[in-house]
Order: C-alpha cells, then structure tokens, then sequence
C-alpha cells in the first residue's frame, strides 16, 4: 500500500491514495524496523494467529474462510480483554457510537489498468489475455484486477467477466465472445482455438449430428445459431430446450428457441407466425354435423 522511498520517507500508492480519499482516514507508518511503533497491532497478530487460524482452518473458498473467521469472531466479543470490565461487544458498541457512517458505495478493491483489444479480441493484464466480444475489436478499455475476477469495461460497460488467472502467458476464453464471428465463417467451428475445451452436455453434439444430416453445411450454421442463444438465455435452460426440441422430433434454431423462451417467460411453447409472414396460411372452420354424412355408404359428398 506504500512504499519506501530512497531517503526512507513513505510513498503512498495509487491504490492506497483511493482508500485514504474514499473512506477518509489519517494513516500513519511505522519506522522501518521498529516493531515497537505498533506493538499492539503485532500482538494481535499474533493472537489472531494463535486462536482463529491454529489449527490451520480448512474452507473450501476465501468466502467459506470468512463466515468461519466472522463467527469466531463473534463468539468472543462476549469476552474480555486486558483490565477492562465491559466485554468486548460491549465496547464495540461503544466504539461503534462515535464513527462515521460508512460511504453509501463501496470501494472497489481493484487494480485498474487501461488496455487495448487486439486484433483476436484479446486484453492482456498482468503478463495474461482475457477474451472480449470479437465486436470489441481494437476499442480501448478499462481492466479492473479483483483477487478472484478480472472485469473488463468498454466506455464504462462491463463487456467480459474472467475468472482470474495467476500463471504466466495464460490465454483466459470465453466461447461465447467468438461465436459471431464463428457463425460468418461456420467451417472454424471444429478449429476455432476458444472453442477446443469447451465442455458443453451431449444433447448439444447430438443435435448438430442432426441437423447436419438434414440440411448440410446450413446445419452447422443453425447449430451456431443454436449455441449464440446462450449469449442472452442460461446455459441450463438452453440445455433443457436442446433436449426437448430433439424429443420432440423439432429439429432447428426456431423450435429451440421457441422452447427456451418459453421456459424463460413460463408459459408453453408457442409458434408466433407474425414472425413467418411466408409460411402460407390455413383457415380452419368448425366442424358441422352434416360434414360426417360423407362417411354414410351411398351418401355423395
């Protein structure tokens, strides 16, 4: 959060010129090997060190670790500490009383870096590249560096979220952002790079099997079509079209889609022909008692 100049004077950095100006607070550095300018912080260090992480806790995620560390925590402001005669809940309490209220927005705890896309519809932070949509191309961005996440912004819009990676020359893809582009050109289908470890469920390759048999090289274009629906619609519910459109025996993007947004808005799967204005058109009448005379022997039609 700061560093040390030549002459031994504290620098503060970007990011903790934000904290002080956001939260507004006075900071105040320890000499450099003086221990005892904040002896009180070393101590509970090592307290916490001693009862909150011995033995070492094992949690299955930094958000499982805190819930477990906060209920510890909470356990002992029942206690006392040192020579007081309040529990420590009780002076939290008090402390409480006398602080400013916090800031009605959050800060970000982010690094942010201005970027550039390439020409693959890459950004590169911190040695790594992180896919955006290919319609992103050549656009300059902000990239926002969580502990976990790595956001990317284009003219203050979130355009791609990556799980952040710590290695080094990584290429970070998600399927999703090429498959417009796939879609003009739908013979890198099988060769496409962002593609090659994407693990979608079984009913995915078997409908392109299908459609394939049916309509050729068009089939792998309507495949696309079919795969671009996860863009705007849950995996999990285009999935469960998939499945339903292949039990269906309706092979094609317009009966899977159908489907998905049926179970989007709840209601059953429905064909809109306003949509098809060239799909010829049938009038059916009621039936009348007299048309079943035609099944009587000897009776003319």
């Amino acid at each position: 959060m700061a560093k040390i100049c030549g002459d031994g004077r504290r620098e503060r950095t970007r990011a903790f010129t934000e904290l002080v100006s956001h939260y507004l607070f006075r900071d105040r550095f320890g000499r450099p090997g003086k221990g005892n300018d904040k002896g009180k912080v070393e101590g509970l260090v090592k307290f916490a060190r001693a009862n909150f992480m011995t033995p070492i806790p094992l949690a299955a995620s930094f958000d499982d670790l805190n819930v477990m560390l906060e209920e510890r925590c909470r356990r002992r402001q029942s206690e006392r500490a040192g020579r007081h005669s309040e529990t420590i809940g009780e002076r939290l309490v008090a402390d409480l009383e006398v602080f400013r209220d916090l800031p009605a927005v959050a800060l970000e705890p982010c690094e942010k870096r201005a970027a550039r896309v390439s020409s693959t519809a890459l950004v590169r932070y911190r040695c790594n590249d992180y896919s955006v949509p290919t319609a992103f191309g050549f656009q300059d961005v902000l990239v926002k560096g969580f502990v976990e996440d790595v956001v990317i912004l284009c003219r203050g819009e979130e355009i791609a979220r990556h799980r952040r990676s710590y290695g080094s020359g990584t290429f970070v893809f998600d399927p999703l952002h090429y498959l417009a582009l796939i879609e003009v050109k739908p013979n890198a289908l099988d060769q496409a790079a962002p593609l090659k470890d994407w693990d979608l469920p079984e009913a995915f390759q078997h409908l392109r099997h299908l459609l394939e048999a049916r309509m050729g090289n068009r089939g792998k274009r309507e495949f696309i079509q079919v795969l671009r629906l996860m863009e705007a619609i849950p995996q999990t519910i285009v999935t469960q079209a998939v499945i339903e459109a292949i039990r269906l025996g309706a092979i094609g993007f317009d009966a899977v889609k159908q489907i998905a947004l049926a179970r989007m808005e709840r209601r059953p799967a429905r064909l809109d022909l306003t949509a098809y204005p060239h799909l010829p058109k049938m009038a059916v009448r009621t039936t009348a008692a007299a048309d079943y005379a035609v099944l009587i022997p000897g009776r003319a039609a």
